[in-house]
């Protein structure tokens, strides 16, 4: 189950060990699925226990791993059996030792680059790494920075995703109404997706209505709606793992005047934002742009430190593949690079919620909108 051509995975190869190079670097330690799915196809959830793929500056690729998870490197990976190495898990076993003798075995000497800023590697087994193989160096950009730019390949797993996301909005809509249960919007939201061909998103769909629209995080807890109410949705279509996240606040019944001046803002904010976003542009720019509408609205208040982010094949915990749209933020934007674009407002002093967000994509011109819906308030009966 390999998503893209031999072509593809060796450009991608080459491209990192020549940032290897550039880095000074011998080999790198990934322990990012991010970086394992970019570079060579292997998908799975096994990065919750140890795992890391290594590779070094003579473009040698080898994994080390766990015992269930080599078919699953065999069946979704480039990798052939001679390039996966197992740890053996016995009581008082330490897969850095076995880590140890496969960068001996390859001759590495130098400076070793690793991935830390990864759920990939738990600050225990960080502090085994640091213990017993010396010359590491934080690395955790040198894949990230490569995958932030899109293939033309990449970017049809973005489009397919992002259709699943409007599926799945689509079904949201035709449910939310007074006395629906929260329970049967999600499971129809997922089934459309998983229906579509699509994945489990990197995390939970947010869903909250009544005060807890005003929450972005996924929380433990199903309600009905009332017959005037508001829902605020945050979900993902997924596909071959590539995101196109999406937001929206339905209104039940009638909208409060607040709430049409929060979408209003919304509208204007998303736009500016969107003319804001274009090659060599500084991201902080974006965030400034979102903010400079919210705060001429009044709504300085019930406005978030972000407004966006990038989007990727990125793995659980979260979808989130960085970098972000926040103040000040000195990265530059390239085409090619796909982001989530999430205007969010949660007033405290109302208890009222309005959001607006969808997935676009860079060109040398400007950005692609990859969502179908158009940016109305979207009201329910």
């Amino acid at each position: 189950m390999i998503h893209f051509t031999q072509e593809e995975f060796l450009y991608r190869k080459k491209s990192a060990v020549s940032a290897l190079k550039v880095a000074n670097l011998d080999a790198l330690l990934m322990f990012a699925p991010e970086s394992h799915f970019w570079i060579c196809g292997y998908d799975t959830f096994g990065f919750a226990m140890f795992q890391c793929l290594i590779l070094t500056s003579k473009g040698e690729l080898h994994l080390l791993t766990r015992e269930p998870d080599l078919r699953q490197a065999v069946f979704t990976s480039t990798l052939t059996t001679k390039e996966i190495h197992i740890w053996k898990e016995i009581e008082g076993s330490n897969p850095i030792d076995n880590l140890s003798k496969i960068l001996n075995d390859l001759g590495v000497v130098g400076k070793i680059g690793f991935e830390g800023q990864t759920v990939g590697l738990t600050d225990y087994n960080g502090q085994l790494l640091r213990k017993s193989i010396s010359h590491l160096e934080e690395a955790s950009e040198l894949i990230r920075s490569l995958r932030s730019v899109k293939s033309p390949s990449e970017i049809k797993m973005h489009r397919q995703a992002a259709k699943l996301s409007d599926d799945a909005l689509d079904i949201a809509i035709q449910l939310a109404s007074p006395k629906a249960f929260e329970g049967d919007i999600l499971a129809a939201m997922q089934a459309a997706i998983l229906q579509g061909g699509g994945d489990y998103a990197g995390n939970e769909f947010v869903i909250g209505s009544g005060p807890s629209a005003l929450l972005c995080r996924y929380f433990s807890g199903r309600r009905y709606l009332d017959p005037v109410d508001q829902l605020t949705l945050e979900w993902s279509g997924a596909y071959a793992r590539y995101h196109a996240a999406m937001m929206r606040t339905l209104i039940i019944g009638k909208p409060s005047s607040n709430h049409k001046r929060m979408h209003a803002a919304c509208v204007e904010a998303i736009e500016a934002c969107e003319a804001a976003i274009y090659p060599n542009s500084p991201m902080g720019d974006v965030f400034q742009a979102h903010a400079n509408v919210f705060d001429k609205h009044g709504l300085n208040h019930a406005r978030l430190q972000a407004c966006g982010y990038g989007m990727g094949a990125v793995f659980n915990p979260i979808w989130v593949d960085f970098p972000m749209f926040y103040e000040n933020n000195p990265k530059l934007i390239k085409e090619g690079q796909v982001f989530f674009l999430h205007m969010a407002l949660f007033d405290s002093n109302t208890d009222e919620a309005m959001t607006l967000g969808h997935s676009v994509i860079v060109h040398q011109g400007g950005i692609e909108r990859l969502s179908r819906h158009s940016l109305d308030l979207v009201i329910c009966n």
